[in-house]
């Protein structure tokens, strides 16, 4: 739930700090229950219902982060998953989890309350530059979900664009006219496309 931040010049509202459950929780309209978004002008939505970060990445930022305490949620994800990584979610696919069924939208664009979680002035651009986004869901059927379910992929998006070429693309790390293309037809949210096109065009 939102909670407030003292930062220089005020108090900010989040709700970046998560921590772990292990109880049945349902998934209603675009939130998990107990999970309240405090800006949604950026957060949550329709677009963005379910934030997953995979914990293999854990691993890599215990080594980049020595010393600091990361449990699953530090990154502010409401699912922490293992075998599921931004190479394999395709923008389009859809995925029981539990008895509700999500939708790959979106990778993660960190703003500045992720540098307020780790009381680091670097972390968002640290981990812009990892590549490592988390992926964002969609709830496509209600339903519930508690820490142990299987993620099974159900359906696969038809452009076969990963969450991790949205991030490429968009950093400039992919030259493929062919990748840039299906990128084009496939369904991502948000400002994602306009931001990769006009990129591209910059490159021409």
């Amino acid at each position: 739930m939102p909670r407030s931040v003292s930062v220089r010049g005020g108090v900010v509202l989040t709700s970046i700090f998560k921590t772990s459950i292990k109880d049945r929780r349902a998934v209603r309209g675009h939130n998990i229950e107990g999970d309240q978004q405090s800006d949604l002008t950026v957060h949550g939505g329709p677009n963005k219902a379910i934030y997953c970060y995979p914990s293999e990445h854990y691993a890599f930022w215990r080594g980049q982060l020595p010393g600091m305490q990361l449990d699953w949620g530090h990154f502010g994800e409401n699912i922490t998953s293992e075998g599921l990584l931004e190479s394999d979610a395709r923008i389009g696919d859809t995925f029981r989890i539990g008895s509700a069924i999500a939708r790959v939208t979106q990778p993660r664009m960190p703003c500045f309350k992720l540098n307020l979680r780790f009381d680091r002035p670097d972390m968002v651009k640290r981990f812009w530059a990892s590549g490592r986004s988390g992926i964002y869901f969609s709830i496509v059927q209600e339903g519930d979900l508690a820490a142990g379910d299987v993620m099974e992929r159900i359906g696969a998006g038809a452009e076969e664009v990963s969450v991790q070429d949205v991030v490429r693309l968009h950093r400039g790390d992919e030259d493929s006219q062919e990748l840039f293309e299906r990128a084009m037809r496939a369904p991502i949210a948000g400002s994602w496309k306009e931001d990769i096109r006009e990129r591209w065009a910059e490159r021409e």
